[in-house]
């Protein structure tokens, strides 16, 4: 990890959650999420770890865990929004490098982290993330899989939940494969920010194609500033949403050694 550069991973986690509530102290083989995405953040060799939370329940759950625990406001609008409080309550250098780990990735791989807090580094980028290559048909044109394109300098061009890029003469022909050689990229959600940034972005005013795909990622782009984007080394299994999600995360520790 020497490579690495220091940085900080910061977990907001909402006690609050329509579809699945009390999210964060929701037991997977027994240990609550909140406290298995802390436990992926200090595996990923983080400088400080700080849990955002909002309800004492949370703050207890971490205790004895190692991390730093930030009580925040109850209403902030996103993840971004909860992040960029506790950023001003620590006074962290506006060059820091913060990642955000969301408090349902109970599985997010160290390495992944690792790389987004590197892909950062290595660009004077305010803001980075994680894509992965997308080999099935069917999860290009699924609505709820997040897509992107990107420069060949490695910066983020557009995300959508349209299928993108769209291959057009292909596509005119089969739907149900797809093209070699075109770069079919699914966005990962976990991010680095420039502290100094993080102010700033919840800052900026909604923008037009944030609110219709419901991305909050383009409010960046539309503001024209730039996101960096890296291929993750190791897949990120998927996120904790329902209740079908916890039986199968369960199912899946059930198999492991």
């Amino acid at each position: 990890m020497s490579d690495v550069p220091p940085f900080i991973v910061a977990i907001p986690a909402r006690y609050g959650s329509t579809r699945l509530p009390a999210k964060p102290l929701r037991t997977l083989g027994g240990v609550p999420m909140v406290v298995r995405v802390a436990q992926r953040a200090l595996q990923a060799g983080a400088s400080q770890v700080v849990v955002a939370v909002d309800d004492d329940r949370v703050a207890e759950a971490l205790a004895g865990q190692g991390v730093d625990v930030c009580m925040t406001r109850a209403d902030h609008a996103s993840g971004s929004d909860r992040l960029a409080e506790v950023a001003a309550h620590y006074g962290w250098a506006d060059d820091a490098i913060v990642v955000n780990l969301q408090g349902d990735e109970p599985f997010a791989p160290a390495a992944g982290i690792r790389e987004v807090a590197r892909a950062l580094a290595e660009d004077d980028a305010p803001m980075a993330t994680l894509a992965t290559p997308i080999t099935d048909a069917h999860e290009l044109f699924d609505p709820n899989v997040v897509k992107l394109v990107r420069s060949v300098d490695g910066r983020a061009l557009y995300f959508s939940r349209a299928p993108l890029p769209w291959a057009r003469d292909a596509f005119a022909a089969d739907r149900d494969t797809l093209p070699a050689g075109v770069p079919f990229l699914r966005h990962i959600g976990i991010y680095a920010y420039r502290a100094g940034f993080l102010g700033r972005y919840t800052g900026l005013t909604r923008t037009p194609l944030e609110q219709a795909e419901s991305l909050e990622q383009l409010r960046v782009l539309e503001h024209g500033f730039p996101i960096a984007v890296r291929l993750t080394p190791e897949p990120f299994p998927p996120g904790i949403d329902t209740e079908a999600d916890v039986e199968r995360a369960e199912r899946w520790l059930s198999t492991q050694p």
